[in-house]
């Protein structure tokens, strides 16, 4: 006899969760950080040009033991003066890509590059957590149209 839906046991009746990663681009030709204007420029060529001076987004660059790039993980997209990132989110993606190491990235629409209280509240709070799981936070950059500002080349990494 075949059971229904509403005859299984409560256990039976939970989301299946499946962990995968998958790429198609080799180890060697992704491209690798070796500082600040690395990040940069990758980060830069990712951003789209009709957002930067409009709204705040966060993204991050997950990178693997070698500094190659994974993936850029857009974490949010919001509002003109800030954008809500949830850390969850930041973590679970730099998990299931298997980074060692992640840089954080964020715009400021006004072109003002120097880092708020809000910025180095929020670094300090995803480094604390990527402690705990091995993974290194490099950097935060903050992008405007015309340069960049390195929270790492200003030693607060």
């Amino acid at each position: 006899m075949e059971q229904t839906t509403t005859d299984q046991p409560n256990w039976c009746k939970v989301a299946e969760v499946e962990l995968v990663y998958k790429t198609k681009v080799k180890a060697s030709e992704r491209p690798q950080i070796k500082n600040s204007t690395d990040s940069f420029s990758i980060l830069k060529a990712t951003w789209d040009d009709n957002k930067i001076n409009m709204l705040e987004q966060f993204k991050v660059l997950l990178l693997n033991r070698a500094n190659r790039v994974i993936g850029v993980y857009e974490a949010s997209s919001g509002g003109i003066t800030g954008t809500l990132v949830d850390l969850r989110l930041i973590l679970a993606i730099a998990i299931k890509s298997l980074a060692v190491s992640i840089i954080l990235s964020h715009n400021h629409p006004s072109g003002n590059l120097k880092p708020s209280a809000a910025d180095l509240n929020l670094t300090s709070r995803i480094k604390s957590a990527c402690q705990h799981l091995d993974i290194q936070v490099l950097d935060h950059i903050i992008l405007t149209s015309e340069g960049y500002y390195s929270f790492g080349d200003d030693g607060l990494i």
